[in-house]
């Protein structure tokens, strides 16, 4: 139930549909005699507010603390067991309809993953995604990546597809219970970086102890956040991406998903650390 819920909200709550919503609300007003000057002007002040979020750096000051949180990993030459991707970096339902791969702009994770696939050959790759529509399975994820990592020479025997999960929350849980990760082991996650603090809160929630592989990073750092954007789609995409974000840390911190409002490295060392005592 919270899977529907919270998709059905969103689809309302998304900025820029919301953005849309309002100005098109501003036109139906004008529609009524005695609310047409309202209606008119709602309207309008709705179209600048649009365009100053889209143009405007605001959606950069949402994302900066999320990716921030967690910084990139430094290869310490520790040995690597396991590497979780998560899904949300291919368009499955058109990689299908269309027979090659299709990704979207969170490709990175797949990159990297790959990567870290020869970097560290020993480790198993753990694929964790099934399909995310709201009404029906949709086109499972994690299968169609692992046909393709198949494709490009990774060994099959070390790949293990989870394509249950439908949220963050789920790819944990069914990662978890799927290879029952032993005390000792090290698992890179593999996600974007503005999505890095809710899913190490659900890792450690679950009792699945990781360490924090951030990539996709959608913010410059420095000066370069005070930069406007050249095209107001850009800015609004931004935002509602941060804007999802920071949404779901919230949500999973009220139903008990996450043990912390903004997980930490700190709190993730500090998990780890009482799960091996």
């Amino acid at each position: 139930m919270f899977y529907y819920v919270s998709k059905v909200a969103w689809f309302f709550a998304t900025p820029s549909n919301l953005l849309l919503s309002l100005i098109l609300l501003g036109f139906v007003l004008t529609l009524f005699r005695r609310l047409r000057t309202f209606g008119i002007g709602f309207a309008f002040a709705m179209t600048v507010v649009t365009i100053g979020l889209g143009l405007l750096p605001i959606a950069t000051y949402l994302m900066v603390p999320l990716e921030e949180r967690f910084p990139p990993f430094q290869d310490d030459g520790k040995p690597v067991d396991g590497i979780v991707l998560l899904g949300g970096s291919v368009e499955a339902s058109d990689s299908i309809s269309q027979g090659q791969l299709i990704v979207n702009e969170s490709a990175e994770r797949l990159l990297e993953t790959i990567q870290l696939a020869h970097r560290y050959p020993k480790a198993r790759i753990l694929i964790s995604g099934g399909g995310g529509t709201v009404f029906g399975d949709g086109a499972r994820e994690a299968p169609i990546i692992a046909d393709y990592f198949r494709s490009i020479g990774i060994d099959p025997a070390r790949i293990i597809v989870e394509d249950r999960s439908r949220t963050t929350s789920e790819n944990a849980t069914y990662s978890r219970d799927l290879v029952q990760p032993r005390e000792g082991e090290r698992w890179l996650l593999v996600t974007s970086a503005w999505h890095m603090p809710r899913a190490i809160g659900v890792f450690e929630k679950v009792g699945f102890a990781v360490t924090a592989y951030p990539v996709d990073f959608r913010t410059g750092g420095g000066s370069n956040n005070y930069h406007p954007f050249a095209f107001v789609s850009d800015g609004l995409r931004r935002l509602d991406v941060g804007t999802k974000e920071w949404a779901g840390l919230i949500g999973y911190y009220l139903t008990g998903r996450t043990n912390e409002l903004f997980p930490s490295p700190h709190s993730s060392s500090a998990a780890v650390g009482s799960a091996s005592r």
